[in-house]
């Protein structure tokens, strides 16, 4: 099986990266074929142009590149996002990913009242990696909301079924080993179930 793990962070010697490079590693450990998306690297525009309103219209196709990363998804039988959490939230070049690349269209469809969730297939992976301890998370609520504006609010309005939602909180250097850590076994225990189900 195949997973897409998108990782959005400008700097390749992060934690951010090292957890996804160690949810990969986990993941080909157990036999599995990745690719990964470094929105930063590559240099994907985030911001959502005219192009992309024609395209929510459905007046003209999505962008060029839209239609690529929307095809590495369709590629992938789960897809991994691995970013730091930035003011309790995504940072700006993953939610500008999601928001031209998750389009009318492809991720659903309005129509009459109606919204039709075309992604009921895709499995998703959240690993955000904070650097507030779990009591502030707590304490403000902003687990929660994180878990209502992303989990819910994006992903469920396409049909995508979140599997996995951690929250890697980095408020020591020692905590950064248990992190990479459960990175790998994630990767590793990412399609288990489906193994499991198959092999039933």
């Amino acid at each position: 099986m195949n997973a897409l793990i998108v990782v959005a962070h400008p700097d390749p010697q992060s934690l951010t990266h090292a957890v996804a490079a160690h949810f990969a590693d986990g993941l080909s450990q157990s036999g599995h074929a990745f690719e990964i998306a470094d929105l930063a690297a590559e240099g994907f525009d985030p911001r959502f142009n005219n192009d992309d309103v024609a395209g929510f219209y459905l007046r003209t196709p999505a962008p060029a590149d839209v239609r690529a990363e929307q095809a590495r998804i369709d590629r992938a039988d789960a897809l991994t996002l691995v970013f730091p959490v930035y003011w309790w939230s995504m940072p700006g070049l993953l939610k500008g990913w999601i928001d031209r690349v998750f389009a009318n269209g492809w991720a659903y469809e309005e129509g009459d009242g109606r919204i039709v969730k075309k992604l009921r297939h895709l499995r998703v992976h959240l690993l955000g990696v904070g650097g507030a301890g779990a009591g502030t998370y707590r304490k403000h609520g902003y687990d929660v909301a994180m878990n209502t504006q992303i989990d819910h609010g994006i992903f469920d309005y396409c049909g995508a079924r979140v599997l996995t939602s951690e929250l890697l909180l980095h408020t020591h250097p020692d905590e950064a080993a248990a992190h990479l850590q459960t990175a790998f076994a994630l990767g590793r225990g990412l399609f288990a179930e489906a193994e499991h189900g198959e092999a039933a």
